[in-house]
């Protein structure tokens, strides 16, 4: 266990390095703090500590503490030798903190530095429209070589404004490479570099793991205008069901916020369904609490699947069944993909899909009695 809890400081002090946390004096916190922080002992913070100096990105100075090198989170002064990371979603979506972290991490390994923008709540706060528009124009007047970007979603108006925000950039002849989504709907492609989870594969192997476990009643459970990646995980669903025999009913998908019982009472339990696909593990915590308030079981007598494999789905009061996102590996591709963007402008355009892994806890009911 040590292993993976200094890998989880590390993980996350290296997020916080590339969101600009510690610009203002550059110092993290000491080996106390983390220790009081992550509650950890000292050894594993320390070896949180060490991780990041090997990475290169801090300085550790012996009398004084540990500062983040320049490099790591400087805007460089020379043309092309930015990259910038556009993630609507990096104040509160843990997927993209990590796949931040790491690409900071490569990014100065090849002479570039990494800015991300924070938005106008300062750090931990989701960008908006007007905060990306203005990130943008500071790339283009910096003229950065490329731009990481994960689309808006969950926004009526997030389609026009990811498209003018991409013109922006493909204007100013800066490389994009999209992050996780797509601008265009499922199963359409935009032409640009993509690179995410296989999301038809990770629907089609989270829904057989319930038909398998015997379910028959599913249903699927997003927030109004989510993004193309849960559309290609709804379609992987309904795949597995058909090859499985079952037919998915008209209303397989809901959708809605699901945070107060009536309104779980009326999508799920007037005719009541065996197991809930949740778009991600945010869905599947609030459904848990939802649940729960309507005085129904977890697992025992519905079940959930999220997506993503957030931290917090080991500390549910049922721990969530989920597929996980290979966020390093998804930074490691996507930095490759960029590399290739900019040195040839006229490659045609890639998607790049990593395959899915589920993991098995209680909340799909896979431990429970057989026939109970």
């Amino acid at each position: 266990m040590a292993d993976v809890k200094h890998e989880r400081v590390s993980r996350e002090l290296q997020a916080e390095i590339a969101s600009g946390r510690y610009a203002s004096t550059g110092r993290l916190p000491s080996e106390a703090q983390l220790v009081a922080r992550f509650g950890v002992s000292r050894p594993t913070a320390a070896r949180a500590l060490r991780d990041l100096q090997e990475r290169g990105l801090v300085e550790r100075r012996a009398g004084s503490g540990t500062f983040v090198k320049a490099a790591a989170t400087a805007t460089p002064d020379t043309a092309g030798d930015q990259l910038g990371f556009l993630v609507p979603g990096l104040g509160t979506t843990e997927i993209f903190e990590e796949i931040a972290g790491e690409l900071a991490a490569l990014a100065r390994g090849r002479g570039f530095g990494l800015v991300l923008g924070a938005g106008r709540r300062g750090p931990g706060a989701d960008l908006g429209v007007d905060d990306a528009e203005e990130l943008c124009e500071q790339f283009v007047r910096s003229r950065a070589a490329g731009v990481f970007f994960a689309p808006f979603e969950h926004s009526e108006a997030g389609g026009s404004a990811n498209r003018e925000l991409v013109d922006v950039l493909r204007r100013a002849g800066i490389a994009v490479v999209l992050i996780d989504r797509d601008l265009a709907p499922f199963p359409t492609r935009e032409g640009l570099d993509l690179v995410g989870l296989d999301n038809f594969a990770a629907g089609f192997l989270a829904a057989d793991h319930l038909l398998r476990l015997g379910c028959r009643r599913l249903a699927f459970a997003r927030r109004p205008f989510s993004a193309t990646t849960v559309d290609a995980r709804v379609a992987g669903a309904r795949e597995a069901m058909r090859a499985r025999g079952v037919s998915p009913t008209p209303g397989f998908v809901r959708e809605g916020e699901f945070e107060a019982p009536d309104e779980v009472r009326e999508a799920f339990l007037g005719e009541p369904v065996e197991a809930i696909l949740c778009a991600n593990d945010r869905m599947g915590a609030v459904l848990q609490r939802s649940l729960a308030r309507c005085g129904r079981r977890v697992p025992d007598d519905v079940r959930l699947v999220g997506f993503d494999d957030v931290r917090y789905a080991t500390l549910l009061a049922v721990p969530l069944t989920t597929v996980h996102q290979p966020c390093r590996e998804i930074a490691a591709v996507a930095f490759r993909a960029m590399l290739d963007r900019i040195a040839d402008p006229r490659l045609p355009a890639r998607t790049i899909t990593l395959a899915p892994r589920l993991v098995v806890r209680e909340s799909c009911g896979a431990y429970l009695p057989r026939g109970g």
